[in-house]
């Protein structure tokens, strides 16, 4: 594509090539080529000027790099060789000792006075004929044949009575806050005061609610009317209940919940 035809592309443009900054040197240079110089010497880097040869009388021998024992300290020549089982080839036996003993009646008195020999206990598993000692097989039965055989082991009968003693401890404490919880039956005496208390209260409700004002126009006597007729109902529940049920229950809780029942005292 051609260049879009402009008026400033008219003239020529001289194009401006970009100036480079000078390179930069530290003004250290020259001191540490001057110390470089003095400390470096001719052979520093390349090796010394001459080295020394190698002696032809120093050459590799046979077996001269493999490992040597240390030499055999005086110490261990020194220690006494053990005691020998058996005559040293230099001893000489004791010569002219004769015995008067009688080793043929010897020997036949202690074969016909001796214990026979026990024979061993063996077993054979293959028809081959391969015999086992049968003691250290383990098929003869050792275990039941020990003291303690059959007898309980002290722990277990230490753990059975620690296990008794504590279900007996919360059966204890089962039956303690079972009679806590038992109920308790109101005698006669009991329930007539009851029944005198609440009649007695129920009077004196009724009679703040007969001091009433006729006309009640206003909220809170119209609220104080509402409290005292639910008084008077609920007392006249419990009234109801009491003469209604002639055996009443108490139970023994921190809220003293009465039980009514229908059994008579007959």
């Amino acid at each position: 594509m051609a260049a879009q035809e402009s008026v400033y592309n008219l003239l020529p443009r001289l194009e401006e090539k970009p100036v480079k900054p000078p390179r930069y040197i530290s003004t250290f240079r020259p001191s540490v080529k001057l110390e470089i110089e003095r400390s470096k010497a001719q052979w520093k880097t390349m090796g010394p000027a001459k080295v020394a040869v190698p002696s032809p009388k120093n050459f590799l021998k046979k077996h001269s790099k493999e490992p040597t024992l240390p030499a055999r300290k005086k110490e261990q020549e020194s220690k006494k060789l053990p005691a020998l089982s058996v005559p040293r080839r230099t001893d000489r036996p004791v010569m002219g000792v004769q015995s008067k003993k009688n080793f043929i009646k010897t020997n036949a008195v202690a074969a016909i006075t001796g214990l026979p020999k026990k024979p061993q206990h063996i077993y054979v598993d293959r028809r081959q004929g391969d015999k086992y000692l049968l003691e250290t097989s383990g098929l003869v039965p050792k275990y039941i044949k020990k003291k303690d055989y059959g007898v309980t082991p002290k722990y277990v009968t230490q753990r059975s009575e620690e296990m008794k003693k504590a279900q007996k401890e919360y059966e204890n404490s089962v039956l303690e806050y079972l009679k806590k919880k038992a109920m308790k039956q109101l005698s006669d005496e009991e329930r007539e005061c009851l029944l005198q208390g609440l009649k007695k209260n129920w009077e004196e409700v009724y009679h703040e609610f007969q001091c009433l004002s006729v006309e009640i126009d206003t909220i809170p006597k119209k609220l104080y009317k509402g409290k005292l007729e639910s008084q008077m109902k609920q007392l006249e529940h419990d009234i109801d209940v009491i003469e209604k049920h002639k055996v009443i229950y108490i139970a023994n809780d921190s809220c003293c919940e009465i039980i009514a029942s229908d059994i008579s005292t007959g």
